[in-house]
């Protein structure tokens, strides 16, 4: 018996085509490049903008700390230059002072001098001395 389909017409494995084969066979529709392109990029792009985002607020953090390092340097600077008759403890609120040119650091607080007020003192900052010997201004008279 001869076979009446023609052997240049039929494929050896029919399930491996891109197309569909005979009738009966499910609609293979082409994808749409540009609009998976689309997609793709529209989900890179929101991505990517998180992204940025949580770095710029991470950058933003570190120049606040970076800021407070500075002022405690500032500070500091200025205390280890004043006269201190005293030996500072860390963790101690103490009170600088400045008198003409120079800076005095003491014990006792603007709030401390009642009746005998020196009025030749100016009263700059409440510093705490910090473990790493750095001071941090606790309050202030800057505005």
């Amino acid at each position: 018996m001869i076979n009446p389909i023609d052997i240049d017409k039929v494929a050896e494995n029919p399930s491996l085509l891109p197309y569909p084969h005979h009738v009966g066979s499910s609609m293979v529709k082409p994808d749409d490049v540009g609009k998976l392109k689309s997609r793709a990029l529209s989900a890179m792009y929101e991505q990517t903008d998180t992204q940025l985002r949580q770095i710029q607020k991470q950058v933003e953090l570190m120049l606040i700390q970076a800021n407070e390092i500075k002022n405690r340097i500032a500070i500091s600077e200025k205390i280890y230059t004043a006269k201190i008759s005293f030996e500072p403890f860390v963790g101690a609120i103490y009170h600088l002072y400045k008198k003409e040119d120079d800076y005095l650091l003491m014990m006792i607080s603007p709030d401390e001098w009642g009746r005998s007020k020196n009025n030749s003192l100016q009263f700059i900052d409440s510093v705490k001395l910090l473990s790493d010997h750095t001071w941090e201004i606790i309050s202030t008279t800057k505005k």
